[in-house]
């Protein structure tokens, strides 16, 4: 399962970035705003931090727009990823860019209609919301089970690339039920490594190995 980090954020990405845990980064305008900086010169900051897939969101809403904020942003850097919304523009623009082996994310999924039809149109990650799911009282990770499943019975390669996550348990269930990749706010991955028992258990081993007066080095 590959860990992306859901942030704008770039000290929180390079902190991440160091433990060799981190495989992408996704962006929005919400987290471009709250960045307060110019969004190409935070995207590109971000590109350079890190290998793997930094999804840019589009912000057009016709197609002929999307292909053009597109060519844009992919100029930034290679390993930038085109976030589109899941409209019919948005999958006409994601088939634009797929045929050219550009790398793009159809963002806003909550339906296994939806990421059936970013699956057809050549999308290399489908990101359905499970938190925003959850806050209306549907179950987010019933969606992961259902694009799984269909993804699965047809062989398509669209990642599934799990969004809005809120909670260690939501990292947990995606692994379970298949999710390719979970986006995780960057204090909800940190605390993926927190268990009392580990730090009790670590603060009764150090106290042991300080009685002993030993040095390893």
């Amino acid at each position: 399962m590959k860990f992306f980090v859901d942030t704008a954020d770039t000290n929180e990405i390079k902190e991440l970035a160091a433990t060799g845990l981190l495989d992408g980064v996704t962006t929005n305008p919400s987290l471009i705003m709250k960045s307060g900086r110019p969004m190409k010169e935070v995207i590109a900051e971000i590109c350079a931090l890190v290998d793997g897939p930094v999804s840019a969101e589009v912000v057009a809403t016709d197609t002929a727009g999307m292909l053009k904020e597109a060519e844009e942003l992919g100029a930034i850097a290679d390993n930038i990823c085109i976030k589109l919304p899941l409209t019919l523009e948005g999958l006409k623009a994601c088939r634009a860019l797929s045929d050219k082996g550009i790398q793009t994310n159809v963002t806003l999924c909550f339906s296994a209609n939806q990421a059936l039809l970013a699956a057809k149109a050549g999308a290399t990650f489908i990101s359905p919301f499970i938190g925003r799911l959850d806050d209306i009282n549907v179950e987010g990770m019933d969606l992961i089970a259902e694009i799984r499943q269909i993804y699965d019975n047809y062989g398509f390669n669209t990642e599934i690339l799990a969004a809005s996550i809120r909670t260690p348990n939501h990292v947990k269930d995606c692994a379970l039920v298949g999710a390719d990749v979970a986006t995780i706010p960057p204090a909800t991955l940190k605390g993926l490594v927190k268990h009392p028992l580990t730090e009790k258990g670590l603060e009764t081993f150090m106290k042991d190995w300080a009685a002993t007066g030993q040095s390893i080095v």
